[in-house]
């Protein structure tokens, strides 16, 4: 086996998270093929990159020589990819954008709006729930714009040399099935809503951890989440089998009833990112203002967004 630029980002990876599982969450696999990618990778080098222990992963001393030229090697292929980009673009027509997006209605809405302010663009998606996988892509030239976001005012993912715009914030809502005895009012405590099993589309930020932490404030452990896509997660709403977490801007659904949960214990930060080095100003200025007319109007579209009451300073832990 050649050793590949992927094989070295994985390798960094593992370095970083400190374990097989947080390494394969982060890339997007499986662990079991991250732990069997990993094996091929040390065969290929001759020895173990990583002791393996209760608590995690650490190098070896060949895995610290690996982990140096990671250091220099993978910064310059990123470079090179950049400049590469901006070459290529500067001597290119029609201009292309590369749009990529986690889960939600605002990558669509913001394609919309763009056929009608940059028409002579090629505009193309790529969606991902990884917000640190769309992130690496940005990084390395692979994308244009990223439409993520963050829990509450958790750091932007990704490298530091990438520009990250607010878009919006948005207080996270809950979603239960029409019918439910606790849609009778205009909120949801959350302590109410203790005992319930739970769903949500994964992320690799912190919001699990927001959640749990707004939970015990409200005095309870939730029973079971059930992370999966937006459509599973609808069902399992519509059905009765779980409590759904929701943007606030989420489309008005059958059989679905959104509620914003009192004191507003959970926010979501929208947010727009590109490399500055790759970008024109006026693009990302263009880009930046469509998204944020997107969001405006994915959310006046909304009856639950626009019903919902009067806004009150979030509660803090």
């Amino acid at each position: 086996m050649e050793l590949e630029l992927r094989h070295l980002r994985a390798i960094r990876t593992i370095a970083d998270a400190g374990s097989l599982t947080r390494a394969a969450a982060a890339l997007g696999l499986a662990q079991p093929a991250l732990s069997a990618q990993l094996k091929r990778i040390e065969r290929a080098l001759g020895g173990a990159l990583f002791e393996r222990g209760r608590h995690g992963v650490r190098a070896t001393p060949l895995g610290e020589l690996v982990l140096e030229r990671t250091r220099v090697v993978l910064p310059a292929v990123s470079e090179l990819q950049r400049e590469a980009t901006r070459f290529a673009r500067s001597r290119r027509e029609p201009e292309r954008l590369r749009l990529g997006g986690t889960h939600g209605p605002l990558l669509g809405a913001l394609v919309d709006r763009l056929a009608e302010a940059a028409p002579g663009a090629a505009v193309t998606t790529r969606a991902s729930w990884s917000e640190r996988e769309l992130a690496a892509q940005l990084a390395e030239g692979r994308l244009d714009f990223v439409l993520t976001g963050t829990c509450g005012s958790a750091a932007p993912p990704g490298a530091g040399h990438l520009v990250w715009r607010e878009i919006a914030v948005d207080p996270v809502f809950v979603m239960l099935a029409d019918g439910h005895p606790l849609t009778d009012g205009p909120e949801i405590d959350l302590a109410r809503l203790a005992g319930q099993e739970w769903a949500c589309v994964p992320g690799d930020g912190c919001f699990a951890e927001c959640f749990t932490a707004a939970c015990a404030r409200a005095g309870f452990s939730p029973r079971r989440m059930y992370e999966t896509d937006t459509s599973s997660v609808v069902h399992l709403v519509q059905v009765g089998r779980a409590v759904g977490l929701c943007r606030a801007s989420f489309p008005s659904t059958p059989g679905i009833a959104t509620r914003p949960l009192t004191g507003t214990p959970l926010l979501w930060r929208h947010l727009l990112g590109w490399d500055p080095t790759a970008q024109r100003p006026d693009t990302a200025a263009t880009v930046l203002a469509q998204a944020r007319s997107a969001h405006a109007g994915t959310a006046a579209r909304s009856t639950a967004y626009r019903d919902r009451p009067a806004e009150r300073p979030p509660r803090v832990p």
